[in-house]
């Protein structure tokens, strides 16, 4: 089985969106350099530093699955059956949209309302020895809690959106999770790219 990776675009004083799911300058970056990436989906083509390039090319190639929550999963309108990332993804909710279903009979999407754990086992099934990469703060917050993440990949950007917005993991339930120094550091322009490792 691949690694389970959380993985975020955050700013400097943690947060992943505003309350009202906008993220605000987060993303920049994907649009602030001379190397064009053309998405896997093909939807639209990012413009990255020669860094940042690099790094993305080497993250995109090692996924295999993605799990997201049932919010992100709306605010993004279902990828309208594709992922930006043309890779499987698993939803987790308590309800299959089952009209979204419907419309989308041949996406690779799996929709798991038994909880988190069995989300991963499924996403791992469907990555075989690629990162099952989970996006959204409330499910990495989950699957840190459960002792499920083997890395936390954050996107830092310099940028401070304050108090009353989405924290990336939000408050945890359990005592403080250590991780490892940073096994990538990539800076680019207008973000950093840090890979750390979760001890156990």
């Amino acid at each position: 089985m691949g690694i389970v990776q959380a993985q975020a675009n955050m700013s400097l004083d943690g947060y992943v969106a505003k309350q009202d799911n906008t993220i605000g300058r987060l993303f920049d970056w994907l649009q602030n350099g001379e190397v064009a990436m053309p998405t896997s989906a093909g939807d639209f083509t990012l413009h990255l530093t020669p860094q940042s390039s690099e790094h993305m090319r080497r993250w995109v190639s090692s996924l295999g699955a993605l799990v997201c929550g049932r919010t992100l999963f709306d605010v993004a309108e279902g990828w309208q059956g594709r992922h930006t990332l043309d890779v499987p993804v698993v939803v987790v909710t308590h309800r299959i949209p089952q009209d979204w279903v419907d419309a989308h009979p041949d996406a690779p999407f799996s929709f798991v309302t038994d909880g988190v754990e069995a989300a991963i086992a499924r996403a791992q099934e469907l990555a075989g020895d690629a990162v099952v990469a989970v996006t959204g703060g409330t499910i990495a917050r989950q699957c840190l809690e459960l002792g499920l993440l083997d890395e936390v990949a954050i996107d830092l950007v310099p940028v401070v959106m304050g108090a009353g917005n989405r924290p990336f993991f939000g408050e945890l339930s359990s005592d403080d999770v250590l991780l490892g120094n940073p096994t990538v550091c990539v800076q680019g322009d207008r973000v950093t790219h840090l890979v750390f490792p979760v001890l156990r």
